[in-house]
């Protein structure tokens, strides 16, 4: 069951009819939002398992600790350094466009009580759980991520008596894959339930004073994903850009319409297995991963999102203060999870690593959502490039599977 040409067009044609709904009816056309709620709910429902089974596999499937190592460390250092990309590319493009400037927002009360990050430390002690059981039960995306690659690791190193294991989780996955393969039927219908809403609350007239903030984060969205994964896949995996781009599109739209990596994670392994021909060895342990702490759309968010709260306040930032942005909207990234909103949360930590006010947070705070949809279809595009590129240089892409997209 592939994700093929039907199916996005689908997807595509739905998304347009949102909004042009959204556009006639407004408010009203809040009566679609349960369609929407109702494909989150099924997404969202197979997200815990579809990551402990897939991951398990993943990890058990390398055979030796140490090529998970060696595919561990390309995956982390190509996340990385496409992030810290990412977030000078954001910083040029908000100098370039000065989106803070000339503003005039009156700032909300209370404007961002969102400063309760507990710090990088207390991030990285959150990633092991108290309880697996509850991690899966709450859906907590970091904790099952390192559930499942100890489980996989502790396979791999028992050997034969625990193939039983394997054997279970394998077909766990195959049943999970399965299960996306159907829900991906409703994705239309969904789409149109997700999108037509948010337009219809937002509208035109109420991103006007904000467009410069949205194109900025657009245009650095289109130039990092065209000119950065483009040369990524190119230079190491030999692969057309034309061809990756058409392959991860529909989970790009998914991505685009519910603003979460994680829910768009079933999309984006059967589109990268299927349309670009990563084997699920790779996919399994690299997408999950880059779920969570790839966050390149959003990396670029956090730099545009500092230069416009500055210029609106007035404010200078040296050179040395740029250089924090960059750093700490890296680090942030890997313990930001992959669900909508997040980025709120990481901007917090930004902005208080360079001694800017919070209370900036809420200038953004009315357009986050549609700034959402942009940032996050990145971050999946992200993933898949960086699934990709570790095939290449690992096991190889599937070329029968990749000459599927034209």
């Amino acid at each position: 069951m592939k994700i093929k040409g039907n199916l996005l067009a689908q997807i595509l044609i739905a998304f347009v009819i949102a909004v042009v709904l959204g556009i006639i009816f407004g408010s009203a056309i809040d009566v679609l939002k349960p369609l929407g709620d109702l494909f989150l709910r099924l997404i969202k429902f197979i997200i815990a398992p579809l990551i402990l089974a897939s991951l398990v596999v993943g990890v058990a499937s390398t055979g030796d600790p140490k090529n998970l190592g060696r595919i561990g460390l390309k995956t982390i250092t190509y996340y990385l350094l496409t992030s810290a990309i990412a977030v000078v590319i954001g910083l040029a493009f908000a100098y370039l466009i000065s989106p803070g400037k000339g503003l005039n927002i009156s700032l909300p009360e209370a404007a961002a009580q969102v400063n309760e990050t507990g710090g990088v430390i207390a991030t990285l002690l959150n990633i092991i759980p108290d309880n697996p059981f509850t991690a899966l039960a709450t859906g907590n995306v970091l904790q099952i991520i390192f559930f499942a690659v100890f489980i996989g690791l502790a396979i791999t190193l028992v050997g034969e008596p625990a193939k039983p294991v394997f054997q279970f989780f394998e077909g766990f996955a195959e049943v999970m894959y399965k299960i996306t393969g159907i829900i991906m039927w409703v994705a239309p219908i969904g789409i149109l339930g997700l999108v037509a809403p948010v337009v219809g609350e937002y509208g035109v007239e109420v991103l006007l004073p904000l467009l410069k903030m949205v194109l900025a984060v657009a245009i650095a969205c289109a130039v990092h994903a065209i000119f950065v994964y483009s040369l990524a896949v190119k230079k190491f995996a030999k692969m057309s850009p034309l061809k990756f781009f058409k392959g991860i599109a529909p989970a790009a739209t998914v991505a685009f319409s519910t603003c979460s990596s994680s829910g768009t994670l079933p999309v984006t392994l059967k589109n990268t297995q299927e349309n670009l021909g990563v084997s699920k060895k790779i996919s399994s342990f690299v997408l999950p991963l880059g779920s969570t702490i790839n966050m390149d759309g959003t990396a670029i968010y956090q730099g545009v999102a500092v230069v416009f709260i500055a210029q609106f306040y007035g404010m200078d930032l040296s050179f040395l203060q740029l250089l924090t942005v960059v750093l700490t909207a890296v680090l942030a990234s890997i313990g930001a999870a992959g669900v909508p909103g997040a980025g709120v949360i990481m901007l917090a930590m930004v902005l208080a690593s360079v001694n800017m006010p919070l209370e900036g947070i809420a200038l953004v705070a009315g357009i986050d959502r549609v700034l959402d949809m942009f940032r996050t279809s990145v971050n999946v595009i992200g993933d898949a490039s960086a699934a990709v590129v570790v095939a290449a240089t690992e096991d190889g892409l599937w070329v029968d599977a990749a000459s599927d997209v034209k």
